[in-house]
């Protein structure tokens, strides 16, 4: 089974109003997947703001599965607006990487994901720390804690694999992981 342009834009359309379309290098990063590891991937998400919960395999031989990024679009959603946005597969792909090499379960508690553009705006006009342009807003960057793994350790481990932006946040207890360029800050 590969991942198809059809079968994206299908999954885009069971997800009735999100941004459709595949993400840049999706094709090529399934190709290489499939050559480097076609090992079966599955990620369990809490909600904290919700209470949903979502054990799920999400890439299954050698391609993401449409249905399961569906339901981990819908976890994810905008909690405040219950606006869906598709969810970027490679950002699951970081928090298994992530959990990996830390030596544990891919089992995240999740603070943020996907913003709507009105949420992202009202959030930046009571803090400095939000981005005008966030990746939020893209589907491709969440906020997340681990129980039992302080997440200054999350956050070192998310680090030492140099992929995507790295932001740790002490005072609020989450790591910001997203699949933007590789860099680092403190909250």
């Amino acid at each position: 089974m590969s991942c198809s342009r059809r079968a994206l834009l299908w999954a885009g359309g069971a997800m009735a109003g999100m941004s459709l379309g595949p993400w840049p290098g999706l094709a090529r990063s399934v190709a290489a997947a499939q050559s480097e590891d076609s090992a079966a991937r599955s990620v369990s998400l809490l909600n904290l703001h919700t209470s949903e919960r979502l054990r799920i395999e999400y890439f299954r031989d050698g391609t993401y599965v449409p249905e399961a990024l569906a339901a981990i679009a819908t976890v994810l959603r905008d909690f405040r607006t219950g606006e869906r946005h598709a969810i970027d597969p490679h950002l699951m792909d970081y928090l298994v990487e992530v959990a990996r090499a830390a030596a544990i379960g891919a089992a995240f508690s999740v603070i943020s994901a996907y913003r709507s553009p009105i949420t992202n705006e009202r959030l930046r006009a009571q803090s400095s720390e939000v981005a005008q342009h966030s990746l939020h807003m893209q589907g491709r960057a969440i906020d997340v804690r681990v129980p039992g793994i302080d997440c200054a350790d999350l956050a070192a481990h998310a680090r030492a694999l140099k992929r995507g932006g790295v932001g740790y946040y002490r005072a609020s207890d989450f790591v910001h992981l997203d699949t933007g360029a590789y860099r680092t800050w403190k909250g």
